[in-house]
């Protein structure tokens, strides 16, 4: 009797094993099309199981999967800036740049779509997880400038700088991702240092930071 080749087994995913595929999967539907344009029964198709399955575990449907799905991608966005504060400033931040706008390449319309608003799905719950990402990413900023308090002309400085981060990525995409991205990069540091520069002209707290600049060569 000739053996015949063992069928792999079928192995049933744990709830969280599940949750995280179903995740997956909505957040690589959102990254290329707009919220309102993906449906729940996408969402299923994509990941291999029924839609009575997907609202099981998104029992609020696809608000719930949205803003579930957009927490997971602002985890991502958020380590994006937790660079090691080792060696000069401006290769961590030309490290943690590059990782951001990765994000951007990788989850275009996704990023527009969520930076832009507009979209149906969009709640007060949706802005905060936004807004605390851009939070966090100051938080990084302020620990990599060695400021454990922040002055406001500091403050504002950084989420000035922020806000440009996302308007020029925004512009990049509609470019068709040009100038390169390496260039753009680039850029963005020398604008960051360019902001400080001026702050620091009326903020003493930020003119103390000149010597973390000049000794923070691009490596």
């Amino acid at each position: 009797m000739t053996p015949q080749a063992a069928t792999p087994a079928y192995r049933r995913l744990s709830v969280e094993e599940r949750r995280r595929q179903l995740l997956d999967t909505a957040l690589s539907l959102f990254a290329h099309r707009a919220p309102e344009d993906v449906s729940l029964d996408d969402v299923a198709e994509a990941a291999g199981v029924s839609r009575p399955l997907v609202y099981r575990y998104f029992p609020g449907g696809k608000q719930q999967l949205y803003e579930a799905s957009l927490g997971s991608a602002a985890e991502e966005l958020r380590e994006c800036f937790d660079e090691p504060r080792e060696g000069p400033l401006l290769p961590r931040l030309s490290r943690a740049l590059d990782r951001y706008l990765a994000f951007v390449d990788e989850h275009d319309a996704g990023f527009s779509a969520l930076l832009q608003g507009g979209s149906v799905v969009e709640t007060s719950r949706t802005t905060a997880i936004v807004d605390g990402v851009r939070r966090a990413a100051a938080e990084h900023i302020y620990r990599h400038l060695g400021v454990a308090e922040p002055g406001p002309r500091l403050r504002m400085t950084v989420r000035m700088w922020i806000t440009a981060v996302e308007a020029s990525s925004l512009i990049w995409l509609d470019e068709g991702k040009q100038p390169p991205v390496e260039e753009l990069r680039d850029w963005l540091v020398e604008q960051f240092v360019a902001v400080l520069l001026v702050t620091a002209a009326r903020d003493p707290q930020t003119a103390a930071l000149g010597a973390v600049l000049s000794d923070s060569g691009r490596g």
